[in-house]
C-alpha cells in the first residue's frame, strides 16, 4: 500500500535529457514528443506531491492505460519507407545535424512481423510497471491469482501479458499449478457490436468523429513545418527536404528510440520547433479524442460509472466473480483522453484563455498536453485512500501484536485521487481531502453529476432508433464483474506457466 514516486527502475528506461546535445540539458524532446514518446512521469502541473498523504494507504485503484511501445503502424511506416527512399535515391552533400542522414536506415529490418506490434522496450515498459505497481499497492497476497482486462488488438494483448509477467514474477510457483496466475479478460477492438461495455467504446458510437482534432492539428503543422524544413535545407546541398518530410523526421525521434534507443532525429529540431509538434498533437486529441471534442466524455462515462461502483463496494452478479483490488486495463491511446473528458479535468484554468486550447497560438498555462497522457503507457489512475490521524512522534508497541498501520482500521476515511502519469490531477469542484483528494461520497456524488451532463450514451450516439426497434445496445460497463458479460463479448486467456 506504499504511495512512492512510481520510478526508480520504470524511469532508467528513459533516456536522459543530456542525450540532446544542441539543446538545453533540462529540455527532452522524448517529452514532448505526444503518441510517440516513452513512458515517463508526469511533472506535477498542480504542486501536489504523487506520495501517500501521510495516515493513507491505497486499499482500490484503477488504471487505463495505453499499450506499450510499438514498432509504427503500416500508414506511417509507408512514410519512413518514401523518406528513406528520398534519401538513397538522390546524390547531395549533409552537413551539420544532417550528416548521419546518408548513412541513415530504417530501423524496421522485419516487415512481416514488426510495425504494429510491440517493441522489446514497449515489452519492458509493461512488465516493469507490473512490478513497480506490486510494491506500490501491496493488495495481492503472494501467491495469488491475477486478472487485467484488455482491448483486443495484439499489442494491446500482449501489454497485459508483459504487465502480469512483471506483477507475477516473484517466488516460484511452478509446481503450483492453480497458484499465481494471471487471467486477461480481453474484448474485441474497436467494433460496434458492443456498444459501451468495451475498453474501445467510441468506435461504437456512430455521431463520433476525431475530424475536427485531426484538421486543426494539420492546419496548425502548416504554420510551422516549412519554415523547419528551409532552416534544415540549409544544411543540404542537392537535396530539398519539404513539409512532409519534417513530420516523418520529428516522428521518428520517439520512434527510433523506442525500437534501437537511435536519437539522431532528436537533436536536429530547435526547442520551439519540438513544442510546436508537441502541440499539434495536443490539438489532435483534445478536439480529437478529449474535452474538445462533445461525445469523448459520454463514450467513456460508462467506464467512470462502474469505477465509482467498485470504489462504493456495490456487488454485483451475485459475488460469482470478485475484481481484484487494483484493475489494470490496457486499450489505445485514443481511449485515454475521452476518460480524462469523463472526469472533467485538464479543462479549466484560473487564467483566461487558456481552454478551449486556441487552433493556433499554444497558451503555456494549459494542463492539457497529449505527452503526458498518451505517450507509450500513458494512463489514468484511481485511487481510494483509506485515511486515519498519521503516527505520531511516540508510538507504543505491546509485544507480540503488530501496530495496524494509520489508513486501515474500522474507523479510516475514504477519499478518491487521480493520477495522470503519476501526477496528481486534482477534481475542479472537489479537493477536500488530503492534498486536494475528493472524499469518496463526494466523488461519487461528482460522478453523478457528471453523468447528467455528457448524457446517455444511447442517445446521443443516435443508436435510440435501435433500441426502440428491439435491438439491445449495451450501455454500461460489466466486463469487470461479470467475465461471461455476453455485451463485451470476452474472452478468457490464461498466461501460460514457464
Amino acid at each position: 500500500m506504499w504511495g512512492g514516486n512510481l520510478c526508480s527502475v520504470f524511469c532508467a528506461l528513459v533516456v536522459s535529457s543530456t542525450l540532446v546535445e544542441a539543446l538545453d540539458p533540462s529540455f527532452n524532446p522524448l517529452h514532448h514528443s505526444g503518441p510517440a514518446s516513452p513512458y515517463f512521469n508526469s511533472p506535477s502541473l498542480f504542486n501536489i506531491p504523487s506520495d501517500l498523504p501521510a495516515g493513507c494507504v491505497v486499499d482500490k485503484a484503477s488504471y487505463i492505460m495505453r499499450h506499450g511501445a510499438r514498432f509504427p503502424e503500416p500508414g506511417s511506416f509507408t512514410g519512413w519507407v518514401n523518406l528513406f527512399d528520398k534519401l538513397q535515391s538522390t546524390t547531395y552533400n549533409a552537413t551539420g545535424a544532417l550528416t548521419f542522414l546518408p548513412s541513415w536506415v530504417l530501423p524496421v529490418d522485419d516487415v512481416p512481423h514488426e510495425p504494429l506490434f510491440l517493441t522489446s522496450h514497449g515489452a519492458a515498459e509493461a512488465f516493469t510497471l507490473g512490478a513497480q505497481l506490486r510494491g506500490r499497492y501491496n493488495v495481492t497476497k503472494g501467491g495469488s491469482n491475477f486478472t487485467v482486462w484488455s482491448a483486443g488488438q495484439q499489442r494491446v494483448v500482449d501489454t497485459a501479458n508483459y504487465f502480469l509477467r512483471g506483477y507475477l514474477g516473484q517466488g516460484n510457483y511452478l509446481n503450483s499449478t492453480d497458484e499465481n496466475r494471471g487471467t486477461v479478460f480481453f474484448m474485441p477492438d474497436s467494433v460496434n457490436s458492443t456498444g459501451a461495455d468495451s475498453l474501445t467504446p467510441s468506435a461504437a458510437c456512430p455521431l463520433y468523429s476525431g475530424n475536427d482534432g485531426t484538421d486543426k492539428s494539420n492546419a496548425f503543422r502548416a504554420t510551422f513545418q516549412p519554415a523547419v524544413a528551409e532552416r534544415l535545407n540549409t544544411m543540404l546541398e542537392g537535396l530539398t527536404l519539404n513539409a512532409t518530410d519534417i513530420g516523418v523526421m520529428q516522428d521518428l525521434c520517439g520512434f527510433s528510440f523506442v525500437i534501437n534507443g537511435d536519437t539522431r532525429f532528436c537533436k536536429i529540431f530547435t526547442e520551439q520547433e519540438w513544442l510546436d509538434y508537441e502541440y499539434a498533437h495536443d490539438l489532435n486529441y483534445y478536439y480529437g479524442s478529449g474535452p474538445g471534442n462533445p461525445l469523448a466524455g459520454t463514450t467513456a462515462f460508462p467506464w467512470l460509472s462502474a469505477m465509482a461502483s467498485l470504489f462504493n463496494d456495490t456487488t454485483t452478479n451475485n459475488n460469482t466473480f470478485i475484481p481484484p483490488s487494483l484493475l489494470i486495463s490496457t486499450t489505445h491511446d485514443n481511449n485515454i483522453p475521452p476518460v480524462v473528458a469523463a472526469l472533467g479535468i485538464l479543462n479549466s484554468s484560473a487564467s483566461s484563455n487558456v481552454f478551449p486550447l486556441s487552433p493556433t497560438k499554444p497558451n503555456p498555462r494549459r494542463t492539457f498536453f497529449a505527452s503526458n497522457m498518451v505517450n507509450f503507457l500513458g494512463h489514468v489512475a484511481l485511487e481510494r485512500l483509506s485515511c486515519e490521524a498519521p503516527l505520531g512522534s511516540k508510538v507504543q508497541h505491546m509485544a507480540g501484536q503488530v501496530n495496524a498501520m494509520p489508513g486501515t482500521g474500522p474507523d479510516a476515511k475514504k477519499f478518491v485521487r487521480i493520477l495522470v502519469n503519476n501526477a496528481v490531477v486534482p477534481l475542479p469542484t472537489c479537493q477536500n481531502g488530503p492534498d486536494a483528494s475528493c472524499a469518496l461520497v463526494d466523488f461519487l456524488t461528482y460522478v453523478t453529476q457528471r453523468g447528467e451532463v455528457l448524457g446517455d450514451f444511447v442517445q446521443r450516439c443516435g443508436l435510440g432508433n435501435l433500441t426502440s426497434m428491439g435491438v439491445q445496445v449495451p450501455d454500461v460497463v460489466d466486463f469487470y464483474v461479470d467475465p461471461s458479460s455476453a455485451g463485451a463479448d470476452v474472452t478468457r486467456l490464461e498466461l501460460p506457466v514457464l
